[in-house]
């Protein structure tokens, strides 16, 4: 069985603060039951987490504090088949050795899709 898909989003936001991502709900992301599967939405927020916890630095090969998750924890409270994923990154902690970033997904009129919590270390 080949399995494939395709993963994308837009960031439409960045500051020290916040992160604010767009990502539509297409068929390389569905699940086979039609609607947007977990893997693809946890991508999403953790990519955007990271982009927070990595500030306004540019990302090189092999530069060192890069943003390492080390703890992820997730709530999937909804889903949908079609329309756009929003994903908004904050800080519940942002520190020198640990961040906590809390990333919310909604979806189409607001509806809150994915709690997700992050902690990042800075690589070595």
């Amino acid at each position: 069985m080949k399995v494939t898909g395709n993963i994308e989003f837009t960031v439409t936001e960045q500051s020290a603060e916040r992160v604010v991502g767009t990502m539509p709900v297409q068929p390389g992301i569905l699940n086979p039951f039609g609607v947007a599967h977990a893997g693809a939405m946890l991508w999403f927020a953790d990519v955007c987490a990271t982009i927070l916890a990595f500030g306004t630095t540019e990302v090189t090969a092999g530069a060192s504090g890069f943003p390492l998750a080390i703890n992820l924890n997730a709530a999937f409270l909804g889903n949908q088949r079609d329309g756009t994923f929003t994903a908004t990154s904050v800080f519940v902690k942002k520190g020198r050795t640990l961040s906590v970033i809390r990333t919310t997904i909604t979806g189409e009129g607001g509806r809150l899709i994915a709690d997700v919590s992050t902690s990042h270390i800075p690589a070595k």
